[in-house]
């Protein structure tokens, strides 16, 4: 049975078919999303809780034990872990890798709402879900300064016209803003004078409540209009809580201000953020697990002028970090990659082949089928990324074989004397099972690549799939167009001509012919010296294989450093807020950082008032002469000068498989009902860790040596 037959007789047919999938290709790869690896997020769902106010345990205990005992019976989840610190409990979720996010997301609802009974009453806000993975940074940061505008007010302009409308765009899981300078009215009450009126704080806190209402007041129905009352008896500034009367004494009122001091400030006092060395408001963008970190990028910097224009001209709004920028950038080096292989495979059949004609034909045949292979990446929803570019520029290997594979075998019967045409039809009549049985044991060694599970299953599918394509269709276009083409354009063997197909009459090749010819025997005059030689070989194989390290993935250069500053727990939030400066400019001093961003306090990323965030931008790879890891290692040196606090710097990373934040690269984690014994043991471990010379830092997440107030 001859697979090329009508092939090869209807060339039109052939032409028009192969262009059908070179612009279904071309169409597909205008449309196919770009990414820096496959989307292999685990679905994750991180729910906060503030309680103003409230003890490490009291958190434990009152909010994050009912909310967990609720999680625990959601389906589909993985893993649960939580934090509780002062005033803030951080619980994340993570859901198998077959469940839609937007699934969890309901049935997390339903568990919040079932445990709202269970909850403190006085709890300021319910418990708040993203769909979010916590230890991925941010993909976009931007920060908002002002030199003339108090930062209560840039931090309301970010809330109200930044982070809502950044927050509605598809594929944005959570929005934060950090520096703490949300707008409040702050009443410092004196004591003394509250005391001396024979009144508490409680009653002083329920004339606040109950003076700033927005409650409706009714309407007025007469016998030809009506009127609704619109009276609004909320307080919005300072002054006028000041002339609020909060109750009487022997016969007049007591106004606000006569037991205490109003003024304008900030909600929370004990948070702060900076730009570079300037105080800021920064805000952190995050995308959802699974969604393309350029198309959400691209998308935040297309409504960025629009929302810069609602901005006063005195607020400027800046770019500080930018993920995008070097995805792009491998992206596109991966694609020159991919060109300049295919031309090295062209130039290199052109040297063997020495014919213009002979080596157009598989020439063609490589781009084509990698197109091809396009058209199917984005039917099956496959993205552009370097793992899925890897393959295609491996495959160009096994493309090119195919169609040397039927054009030798023509050319053959060329040589013979046969005409292109019968050549064609004869030839590829024979090598078409061979094409057919050699594609299939090529993807036969990718099928378990298909069957691995979890994160690396998914992460090599696309690669699998993507190689296992570009072998089939390069399979049909040496079927197809390859033979068509050879009957066409191979010219007929005059009387006279000398082979060529081979090289034949080449002074090099005739050369590179007596040197194999020439190992070939020596190997067959010396079998058990070969023999031995093999074995040595295999030893050594298995020898440096265990000799090389083993890890992951490889350490990236995204350009960026998360830094997380911690400090001794007993700090106090002016302390704090001193050593995190100093860390900002003994990093800003070193020639490869660009610029950083910097917050501490507590805010849902930060859990504890004695740990920062810094996030540091490094210029780009080409303008600095050595790579992330030097440039932390080089940064730990200078910043051990600064006492009190402590950083731990890690590279950002395009792909990451936890749900915690952590200061270092590994994780252990200890588990016991006994929390004694676990606090015990945890500080053995570290300990003992400590004590190892391989290890760069060393740190808990148990911290429980804070200073505390009891009676």
């Amino acid at each position: 049975m001859n697979l090329s037959r009508p092939f090869i007789l209807r060339p039109v047919a052939t032409s028009l078919l192969m262009v059908a999938l070179v612009l279904a290709g071309v169409v597909a790869y205008r449309q196919l999303p770009v990414s820096a690896l496959p989307q292999v997020d685990y679905p994750t769902i991180q729910v906060l809780t503030f309680y103003p106010g409230a003890s490490p345990e009291v958190m434990a205990s009152s909010v994050t034990s009912p909310l967990e005992r609720q999680f625990g019976q959601v389906p589909g989840r993985t893993q649960m872990t939580s934090s509780s610190s002062e005033g803030c409990a951080v619980i994340t979720l993570r859901f198998d890798l077959a469940l839609d996010i937007d699934v969890a997301t309901q049935q997390v609802q339903a568990a919040i709402n079932s445990a709202a009974a269970l909850l403190p009453r006085d709890l300021p806000n319910p418990p708040v879900y993203t769909k979010v993975n916590p230890a991925d940074a941010p993909i976009l940061t931007l920060a908002l300064t002002s030199d003339t505008l108090p930062l209560t007010r840039v931090q309301d302009l970010a809330d109200t016209r930044l982070a809502q409308k950044i927050a509605q765009l598809s594929g944005v899981g959570m929005v934060t803003i950090s520096g703490g300078q949300k707008p409040a009215i702050r009443v410092q009450v004196n004591p003394t004078a509250l005391s001396a009126l024979s009144m508490n704080l409680e009653d002083l806190r329920g004339a606040l409540v109950q003076a700033s209402v927005n409650q409706a007041k009714g309407s007025f129905d007469g016998r030809r209009q009506s009127f609704t009352i619109a009276a609004n008896d909320q307080l919005f500034t300072a002054e006028q809580f000041r002339e609020l009367i909060i109750g009487y004494r022997n016969g007049s009122g007591v106004r606000l201000s006569d037991v205490a001091e109003v003024i304008d400030g900030a909600e929370n006092t004990r948070q702060a953020a900076w730009m570079n060395d300037r105080p800021a408001v920064i805000v952190n963008i995050q995308r959802q697990p699974g969604a393309n970190i350029i198309e959400v990028v691209d998308a935040v910097k297309a409504i960025l002028p629009q929302l810069q224009a609602t901005l006063p001209a005195a607020v400027g709004l800046h770019v500080l970090t930018d993920r995008t920028l070097t995805i792009r950038a491998s992206i596109e080096g991966v694609q020159h990659e991919l060109l300049l292989t295919i031309l090295l495979v062209v130039a290199i059949i052109f040297v063997f082949l020495r014919s213009v004609t002979a080596t157009l034909i598989p020439g063609i045949a490589v781009p084509l089928s990698i197109v091809g292979t396009f058209a199917v990446m984005y039917a099956l929803g496959y993205s552009l990324n370097n793992l899925t570019l890897m393959a295609l520029t491996i495959s160009t290997g096994f493309v090119v074989d195919d169609a040397i594979v039927m054009i030798e075998n023509i050319v053959r019967y060329v040589e013979e004397g046969r005409s292109p045409l019968e050549a064609a039809l004869e030839g590829a009549a024979e090598i078409g099972f061979t094409i057919v049985s050699l594609s299939v044991s090529l993807i036969a060694v990718l099928i378990p690549l298909l069957f691995m599970g979890d994160v690396v299953g998914r992460l090599f599918r696309e690669f699998a799939v993507t190689l296992a394509v570009t072998i089939v269709v390069s399979a049909i276009v040496s079927l197809t167009l390859t033979p068509m083409m050879c009957a066409l354009l191979l010219a007929p063997r005059r009387p006279g001509d000398r082979p060529h197909a081979h090289g034949g009459g080449s002074p090099a090749f005739d050369l590179l012919t007596r040197l194999y010819a020439g190992s070939l025997d020596l190997v067959l005059r010396h079998q058990v010296a070969t023999m031995l030689l093999f074995a040595a070989t295999l030893w050594a194989t298995w020898s440096l294989y265990r000799a090389v390290p083993k890890g992951f993935f490889p350490v990236q250069d995204t350009g960026v450093i998360l830094g997380i500053s911690e400090a001794p727990q007993s700090i106090s939030f002016e302390a704090m807020r001193d050593r995190q400066e100093r860390l900002g400019r003994v990093i800003l001093a070193d020639p490869a950082v660009e610029s950083l961003s910097s917050f501490i306090g507590i805010d849902g990323v930060n859990t504890t008032l004695n740990s920062g965030r810094i996030q540091i931008n490094l210029v780009p790879l080409e303008d600095r002469d050595v790579r992330a890891p030097e440039v932390i290692r080089r940064l730990q040196e200078a910043l051990a000068a600064v006492e009190g606090i402590t950083l731990y710097m890690q590279p950002v990373q395009d792909l990451s498989v936890e749900t915690r934040v952590s200061r270092t690269q590994y994780q252990y984690t200890l588990e016991s009902p006994d929390a004694e014994e676990l606090a015990a043991w945890a500080q053995r471990l570290v300990d003992r860790l400590g004590e190892l010379t391989e290890r760069d830092g060393v740190a808990s997440g148990r911290e429980a040596a804070g200073r505390e107030a009891r009676q």
